[in-house]
């Protein structure tokens, strides 16, 4: 019987974006984050809370962190 389950092979399926967000900051850190992915929120004044505001706002910009996060820590 075939896996029915489309998320099954999501590395992102259940991890919120918080998450991502706080560990990719601990992983690099804000300047080095704002090196990998320049986007405004990373690079001035950085803080969780704004990241987050501006990723949820913006699909591009979120997708460019998801697929850190995944390059980052997928096994």
């Amino acid at each position: 019987m075939p896996d029915t389950n489309p998320q099954a092979n999501n590395f992102l399926h259940g991890v919120k974006l918080a998450d991502i967000v706080e560990e990719l900051v601990e992983e690099y850190g804000w300047e080095e984050l704002g090196e990998r992915i320049n986007i405004r929120c990373f690079n001035f004044d950085p803080s969780i809370k704004s990241s987050l505001k501006f990723l949820r706002r913006t699909p591009w910009a979120r997708n460019k962190v998801e697929r850190l996060y995944i390059d980052t820590f997928k096994p």
